[in-house]
């Protein structure tokens, strides 16, 4: 049975129960503690924490997962991968146990030729919570384990164990219960008897079903929390793993050999020549190819862009190691452009979106490839000079700082590293490079950890969110009487609060729009009883609630009747920029190309920032043609509307959305004309595109691979930028008596008379220069065992100074020389010491040289044995400095 096909049976099958089959959501899920969707539940997380009231009883779902934290693991072994399926069934305050086992149990045992999947009855095992490990179930999960018995599966079959199998939790405060899984026997070739306890490897876990009962506090650990209190409402939560299910139903040995991955492999395999099987480091490589080739994919249908950091560093990590995987199988030709379109194929039947995403998708990749291939090319260099430099110390191991510096910086992979040393015949300190990469794993999950601790300030929100939704009125009214329903103060919900203070105050209706989709919050006031609040910032903290952080000018509690007055001309300078981010959204997909989809933005009154994916800068000339479309928009003052539909809708008619953002059943579809753009949007708009006034197109420039900017000013801001250049060409032409379509020529010539004469004073002062070598080699004179030149070079310093040490040293290569020279000005003094190779031989150091002379001009400096350069404040000390170089010198006689 196909990969695809057991998902869809698995959806049939919870639909027919009456669950709503809810697409896979974007892996770039809107949760700050996430880089990726990591489990089934993410999507619904607000609902079972009671954060959001969901919009159905019961869901089903297929999610796709990345989990990255092990990728060095993978293709080590079959078990390890980045890219996974979640097959899952919610119920939020609906059914519980019951249904949820005996629902599992039927799909899992019914005959394939009536829906179900198939598995044979006896080779099914599950463990359910065992006694004595939670305190309100002494005698374990009695509930689970009478349920399994009475669908059918024997006693000796359900096994009980502790809370770190058989209790989920996020790993966070918030909901966590008791979970029964299910395993499936795969026969003792696999293994021992004995049920999962003996064998996890011949039991293959493929179902969990989560019973969530309480609310957690505080997390420890798998096993060690505290229960704050029970759920207001008993929720289900179950994650079946559709790879674990596939290799069972296929028959295969593991998750790399099933009809969504094996392909890939088999591509690896006949690009490289090499054999699947045949030999183990090979087999390793291949499967690195075939998970990350198919999770690079799915990243990037959902807008991850190679990059530097956070989601694009983990996908640039991605792809560069399947390029450096396949060229340890012995392909060093680019290899994405051959791989990718076969893990697309295998996808496009439960994902279609890799096939509408697929012409940015492989732009991005190929561009990324070619880049790392250069980084190849620079990293073997710089290896090259490692091993020259290692070999000159008299050390036969490459050290692991420097494995990492080529690792860590330069990107440049450690199998790489260690098989091209060997190569040269050295070894590499493996140990010190495996301790350098343990400490930056460390550093990234102690971030993580950081990050997971946002959670915690929810609590207070949370509370509040459960007494309703804050409904924001402000589409239609700027000014609304309302009352204040919750206060929070130190991340504290309280009653009241004294003058004074900051806090956050929660309305029972707001008509002020909290910052998101890039709209920047909305500024005013809330007019109390004697005193006026001036509204800092608006935000959403948890879905539903909106809070507003004011500084109290009086005493406020909750129950306050109170006056939300939005600030109009600001209100209207926002919606002016979000109506022109649309507009120049539109304008880049016209002109650029469809490819051209929003990658994220910022606009405030007068100003927007817009992010997109493109593989290239824009030209001067089509960035022209860009701000003269959306000004030519502006002029013909299109229609601006919204219109509420669901979003199954909207997309289909090709309302365009954001990547990674949550959006309703029903959705705001926001139209320019009819329809010029088309666009999911939750913001505030001017009614027609007349009322933006302007548009400037300021600058573009790149912000990651694969991803650009533009920044443009709207309306009065607009003008004033305009009239500000207009006020400066007029300067100019008027100081270069020109008229303005003769600046740019008469600007060109400037600077190329400039050039010509900077070019002609360097010469001169080169010629000049060059005038100092000869008395510089006539003074040579004996210190010790050396030749010494030493002098003070009246008005060179700097370079200049650097220079011409170099050109002495030149002509008296052949002897044991040392050049000090001193130049520069009165109180900015310039001191450089020079070795020949032979002095050097014999002991000099100009780093150890210059250190000990530069007391007399009260410098400081430093540099190599060949040459060193230092600087002062007091000129006077020169002569003194100089003998300290003759004095060092001599003492070595």
């Amino acid at each position: 049975m196909r990969t695809a096909e057991i998902g869809q049976r698995f959806l049939d099958f919870f639909e027919s129960k009456g669950h709503a089959v809810v697409p896979s959501a974007s892996l770039l899920y809107n949760d700050p503690t996430l880089l990726f969707v990591n489990a089934g539940m993410v999507p619904f997380k607000h609902y079972l924490m009671g954060v959001e009231p969901p919009p159905w009883k019961r869901a089903t779902s297929i999610q796709k997962c990345v989990r990255t934290l092990d990728i060095e693991e993978v293709g080590k072994t079959t078990r390890h991968g980045t890219f996974f399926q979640m097959l899952g069934n919610f119920s939020f305050g609906d059914y519980f146990k019951h249904e949820a086992i005996t629902w599992a149990w039927e799909l899992v045992t019914t005959p394939q030729d009536r829906g179900g999947f198939g598995f044979d009855p006896a080779d099914i095992w599950v463990t359910v919570l065992g006694p004595g490990f939670h305190p309100d179930y002494p005698e374990g999960d009695i509930e689970a384990r009478r349920t399994w018995l009475e669908v059918g599966v024997p006693a000796d079959h359900i096994q009980g164990r502790s809370l770190k199998d058989n209790y989920w939790h996020m790993g966070v405060p918030g909901p966590g219960g008791p979970c029964s899984e299910i395993y499936i026997d795969r026969g003792p070739e696999y293994g021992v008897e004995g049920g999962p306890e003996a064998d996890e490897d011949r039991y293959l876990e493929i179902w969990n079903l989560v019973f969530e009962t309480e609310d957690l506090s505080a997390v420890r650990a798998k096993d060690d929390f505290d229960i704050a209190s029970p759920l207001r409402s008993l929720n289900i939560d179950t994650g079946a793993g559709l790879e674990r299910i596939a290799l069972l139903l296929q028959g295969v040995g593991n998750m790399y050999e099933t009809d969504q991955v094996y392909p890939v492999i088999a591509k690896a395999a006949e690009m490289s020549g090499k054999r699947y099987g045949a030999d183990h480091d090979d087999d390793v490589r291949m499967r690195v190819v075939a998970d990350h080739v198919r999770s690079s994919l799915m990243l990037m249908t959902d807008g991850v862009t190679p990059g530097n950091e956070a989601r694009g560093y983990v996908l640039r990590r991605l792809l560069r190691r399947v390029v450096r995987a396949m060229r340890l199988l012995g392909v060093d030709r680019p290899v994405l452009p051959e791989l990718l379109p076969i893990s697309r194929d295998l996808m496009a039947d439960t994902y279609p979106d890799v096939l509408t995403q697929w012409d940015r998708v492989i732009g991005a990749a190929t561009a990324e490839e070619e880049t790392f291939r250069r980084t190849l090319t620079s990293g073997t260099t710089m290896l090259d000079d490692a091993v020259t430099r290692t070999r000159a110390a008299g050390s036969s191991t490459l050290s692991g700082q420097k494995a990492f510096q080529l690792h860590d910086t330069y990107g440049f992979p450690i199998d790489l590293t260690l098989e091209m040393a060997a190569e040269q015949g050295l070894d590499v300190d493996r140990a010190g490079f495996d301790a350098l990469m343990a400490e930056q794993k460390e550093r990234a999950k102690a971030d993580a950890r950081a990050k997971k601790g946002l959670t915690t300030s929810t609590e207070a929100y949370t509370e509040l969110r459960a007494k309703g939704e804050t409904p924001f009125l402000g589409y239609t009214d700027l000014s609304v009487p309302t009352s204040v329903t919750g206060i929070i103060a130190d991340g504290r919900s309280v009653t009241s609060a004294p003058t004074g203070s900051v806090v956050e105050v929660v309305l029972a209706e707001t008509p002020f729009y909290a910052e998101m989709g890039g709209q920047d919050s909305d500024t005013g006031v809330i007019r109390a009883s004697g005193f006026d609040l001036d509204v800092l910032d608006v935000q959403r903290p948890v879905p539903g609630l909106v809070v507003h952080k004011v500084r109290l000018d009086g005493d406020l509690a909750v129950g306050d009747q109170v006056q939300a007055d939005v600030d109009p001309a600001n209100r209207f300078g926002a919606c002016q920029a979000h109506t022109a981010t649309h507009v120049i959204h539109a304008a880049l997909r016209e002109l650029v190309g469809p490819t051209a989809t929003q990658a994220g933005s910022y606009n405030k009154p007068g100003y927007l920032r817009f992010d997109f994916s493109a593989r290239q800068g824009l030209s001067d000339e089509l960035r022209r043609e860009i701000e003269e479309r959306c000004n030519e928009a502006i002029h013909d003052d299109f229609e601006v509307t919204d219109t509420q539909m669901p979003l199954e809708q909207a997309k289909a008619m090709g309302a365009m959305a954001m990547f990674g953002e949550k959006y309703p059943p029903i959705v705001r579809m926001v139209e320019l004309n009819g329809p010029w753009s088309r666009e999911l949007c939750g913001g505030t708009h001017v009614p027609t595109t007349g009322r933006i006034g302007l548009l400037n197109l300021l600058g573009e420039q790149s912000i990651g691979s694969g991803t650009r900017r533009v920044e443009a000013l709207v309306s009065t801001d607009a003008f004033h930028q305009m009239a500000a250049e207009r006020a400066l060409v007029n300067e100019l032409t008027g100081i270069l008596k020109v008229q303005p379509d003769q600046l740019t020529d008469r600007v060109t010539k400037l600077v190329a008379d400039l050039k010509e004469a900077d070019r002609r004073m360097a010469a001169v002062r080169s010629k000049e220069l060059l005038g100092h070598v000869d008395p510089l080699v006539s003074s040579l004179a004996p210190a010790g065992p050396f030749d010494l030149i030493a002098g003070t070079v009246a008005g060179v310093s700097g370079t200049d100074l650097r220079k011409l040490a170099t050109e002495v040293r030149a002509r008296v290569s052949e002897r044991p020389a040392v050049i000090a020279l001193i130049g520069g000005e009165t109180a900015k003094p310039a001191i450089i010491v020079a070795t020949t190779e032979s002095a050097r031989a014999k002991g000099a150091r100009a780093g150890a040289l210059l250190r000990a002379a530069v007391a007399p001009i009260n410098g400081r400096g430093g540099g190599k044995d060949d040459m060193a350069q230092g600087a002062g404040s007091d000129l006077s000390g020169a002569d003194a400095a100089l003998k300290l170089v003759a004095a060092e010198l001599s003492a070595q006689n």
